[in-house]
């Protein structure tokens, strides 16, 4: 059993060089499975959990209670250290995200991120609200005494700021100032974006998201300078992709051509056997 400490040492440590992938799983199944193809830390998404309750991915559209439940819930599945997306903190004043933050980090986190976008369309906080509503993130972690990562997280690019660039690197610059301890930007593509991500913030380490084909690879962000690498809701949006494409085929042409590609039964109930031990039936299947 690894103790929680140790996954939060586990989870700094993974900071400190080199650089590494931390996938997103929405629920205690993608969050096993991806153990078992041997990650080494993993991350929530928001999206990806909101869409399998039927929702869409807004900064408010999850209450802090099920954010919490749900991250509590990834925590437990695995022995792997988490970090949590934790949209904008749940809350406007930095107070008051200072107490949600304290919340999260009681569920067993080793990492939160918290982003600057209000939920308004197109909205960011002041940068000086935005500033202290991370300096009251850092002071909520320190205050549980807890080794949990910050990260800081610039909205820039996603709510279409037009100098997104130029606005990410004041704000991540502000953010690592007030105690973010990795700082993060979804949106930039290019490598020019990214090293000068890098570059601005060094030597704090840097995440880059990669929501589908982008033409880079791991090496290649490494080779920028970038540290960790999450990919936010594209494993949710791949699954979600071959489900509605299978279920299309058989609503509007009766085809079940695409069940072709289904995972083995097999495959998946050896992977969860050594999870929840020996079956409850031995001997007994029931492919349904």
């Amino acid at each position: 059993m690894v103790s929680l400490e140790q996954r939060r040492e586990d989870f700094a440590r993974l900071h400190d060089s080199g650089c590494f992938v931390i996938p997103n799983p929405w629920d205690i199944g993608t969050a096993r499975f991806l153990h078992h193809c041997g990650f080494r830390a993993l991350a929530t998404t928001s999206a990806g959990f909101q869409f399998s309750q039927g929702q869409a991915d807004t900064v408010l559209g999850l209450s802090c209670e099920a954010a919490l439940a749900h991250i509590a819930e990834l925590v437990n599945a695995t022995e792997l250290p988490v970090s949590a997306d934790f949209q904008s903190g749940y809350a406007h004043e930095p107070e008051a995200v200072a107490a949600n933050v304290a919340r999260c980090v009681d569920t067993g986190v080793a990492g939160l991120s918290i982003e600057d976008a209000t939920g308004e369309p197109g909205q960011l906080y002041d940068l000086d609200l935005a500033v202290e509503r991370i300096r009251a993130a850092r002071a909520a972690i320190d205050g549980t005494g807890a080794q949990v990562l910050l990260t800081a997280r610039a909205e820039s690019y996603l709510v279409g700021h037009p100098e997104p660039l130029k606005d990410v690197l004041q704000r991540l610059t502000a953010y690592a100032e007030a105690g973010a301890d990795v700082l993060f930007a979804p949106g930039p593509r290019t490598r020019e974006e990214l090293g000068a991500i890098v570059s601005a913030v060094s030597p704090k380490p840097v995440n880059a998201i990669v929501m589908g084909n982008m033409g880079l690879t791991v090496a290649d962000l490494a080779g920028l300078g970038v540290r960790r690498i999450s990919v936010g809701s594209a494993l949710a949006r791949t699954a979600w992709g071959a489900f509605m494409q299978v279920a299309k085929l058989m609503a509007e042409e009766g085809s079940f051509e695409g069940l072709g590609n289904a995972a083995s039964f097999d495959e998946l109930n050896t992977i969860f056997e050594a999870y929840d031990g020996a079956s409850a039936h031995p001997g007994v299947r029931n492919d349904t």
